[in-house]
């Protein structure tokens, strides 16, 4: 009997304690987490969206396709790196495309890229920038080079009718440099750009 009743002291200790650490770890822990997040880092805590005339536009951190309905790219705005995350930057399908560097679909799709974006950019394919070329290990990277964007200029300041050194110079206020100053490399994040450069429209 006493070992019975031990038997049944010991499932009430193993319920009580299932109930105060689902309490304390599975309530109590993600509303500190989320509080001080809201308090200290509000605009990365909900997803770093990026706004225009009060409606969310995009994230600061997914990438987007600046194309029409078949998707060709519209010449008026600056264009995002390629992406492989399902349809294009799908962030419920993040992923590469997992082809080794020798594997004859990417290397044809590395060229065929080259090919497109030499005739729409009317440039030298010698001059097309990597990152135009090959989407990133996310499929979601909202960056391009500095080399990318500048090579776009003329043909965005020509569609808008800006002066093409007034575009210029806006991507190189917005690029930003590497992490902590030595992490990683310079970038321009395409959507903060093409809001800015569709403010000077105005």
């Amino acid at each position: 009997m006493s070992a019975s009743r031990s038997g049944i002291a010991q499932y009430w200790v193993a319920i009580r304690a299932m109930l105060a650490l689902t309490v304390v770890l599975g309530v109590g822990y993600p509303l500190i987490a989320t509080g001080i997040g809201q308090a200290t880092m509000s605009w990365q805590a909900n997803g770093s969206a990026v706004t225009e005339g009060g409606k969310t536009v995009g994230s600061a951190l997914i990438g987007q396709s600046f194309t029409d309905a078949d998707g060709k790219p519209l010449p008026q705005w600056f264009q995002s790196r390629p992406s492989a995350a399902g349809d294009g930057y799908d962030g419920g399908a993040s992923s590469g495309s997992n082809l080794g560097p020798e594997n004859t679909d990417l290397v044809a799709s590395i060229e065929e890229r080259r090919a497109a974006i030499a005739a729409f950019e009317d440039v030298d394919p010698s001059s097309i920038p990597a990152d135009a070329l090959t989407a990133s290990a996310s499929g979601l990277d909202p960056h391009i080079s500095p080399a990318y964007a500048l090579l776009q200029v003329p043909r965005v300041a020509a569609e808008r009718g800006l002066d093409e050194g007034e575009v210029r110079a806006l991507v190189e206020r917005l690029t930003q440099g590497p992490d902590l100053g030595y992490l990683g490399e310079s970038t321009v994040n395409v959507l903060q750009l093409n809001l800015a450069v569709a403010g000077l429209d105005g």
